[in-house]
């Protein structure tokens, strides 16, 4: 994600902060249309590919008009939480990631309005649905362990919200383009679910919108779940537990080459060059690992392991980075 930091360290001062106040502002602005004008959202500001073709491009912008709830009570519960939700990534991530978050959201958006026109023939009017699942389902991989109230009663974490959106997501994606090979059964009854549509042309439809609108969480989803880069010192740990296995393997299984260097360097039998090495000048303390002691080198300092079997002793070098002897 180099090349993202370069972005966002170039256009970061263009951000929009507190973005979700506009999008909150917006919505309630939606929701009053809704209310007084209930024909005007669906005759100019919807986003009908068709009539943006023949020049209502405003309808790009303001088919975002449209709130996430038509219902006086409910309303005022879901603006609140996708503020909630929206505040607490862009606290997250920062504004230029969040405001690229949402906004190729509803790029995406658009562009499958009119994936849909040209290959479909038909200007499936695309609510703002799909942006705000997107919103959710982040919300629920970063904040997993966060607890809501389901029907204001149920205490219920993130995680398994999400998890039920992403079945749901999962069964109108791969249930929409396979809806021909379904069993008529299955069909019916995930038709009666609400989670497929009655005709295999409006299966493909919902599909399509579901899977092109949900790009960016996709992206996201695998940025978030690819393995973390190791630092230099992780790099450098692991480095010495791999050295300490082999040379603890080597100090078990001596290899042939090293019994014949053993005995023919220190001129004694073969038995006798392969005894474990013990020291005639008086020493006090000896590595169970490198086998050096405090006579070969002032600087080192020796440590009984707690956890190794037989109260073994190890230098300062290997007393973190050998394995425990069971």
């Amino acid at each position: 994600m180099k090349w993202f930091d370069k972005l966002e360290r170039r256009f970061g001062k263009y951000a929009i902060h507190n973005l979700m106040y506009y999008i909150i502002g917006i919505y309630v602005l939606g929701f009053a249309v809704a209310m007084f004008f209930p024909d005007v959202y669906s005759a100019y500001l919807s986003l009908d590919v068709e009539m943006i073709l023949r020049g209502q491009v405003w309808r790009l912008l303001t088919f975002m008009l449209q709130p996430p709830s038509y219902s006086l009570i409910f309303i005022l519960f879901t603006l609140y939480f996708y503020y909630m939700i929206g505040t607490v990534l862009e606290r997250i991530w920062g504004a230029f990631r969040f405001n690229v978050y949402y906004f190729s959201g509803v790029i995406l958006h658009i562009i499958a309005a009119f994936i849909i026109y040209f290959i479909f023939g038909q200007s499936f009017s695309m609510s703002t649905y799909y942006i705000n699942l997107a919103l959710f389902m982040a919300f629920a991989v970063e904040q997993s362990d966060t607890q809501v109230l389901l029907f204001f009663v149920l205490p219920i974490k993130m995680k398994w919200l999400g998890i039920l959106d992403g079945i749901i997501f999962g069964i109108t994606i791969v249930g929409g383009f396979m809806v021909t090979i379904l069993p008529e059964t299955v069909w019916y009854g995930l038709y009666n679910m609400g989670l497929l549509a009655g005709s295999v042309y409006y299966c493909y439809v919902n599909a399509t919108c579901a899977l092109v609108s949900m790009l960016n969480f996709l992206v996201f989803l695998l940025i978030t779940f690819k393995k973390p880069a190791r630092t230099a010192t992780q790099r450098n740990y692991q480095k010495m537990q791999k050295t300490a296995r082999k040379a603890q393997k080597n100090q078990q299984r001596p290899s042939f080459n090293e019994k014949f260097y053993n005995a023919n360097s220190e001129k004694s039998t073969w038995e006798s060059a392969n005894k474990p090495y013990i020291n005639r000048g008086g020493a006090k303390h000896q590595c169970a690992v490198c086998k050096r002691t405090e006579l070969d080198d002032d600087s080192l300092v020796f440590r009984y392991c707690s956890k190794c079997v037989g109260g073994k002793e190890y230098c300062n070098e290997h007393l973190y980075t050998h394995i425990h002897v069971k």
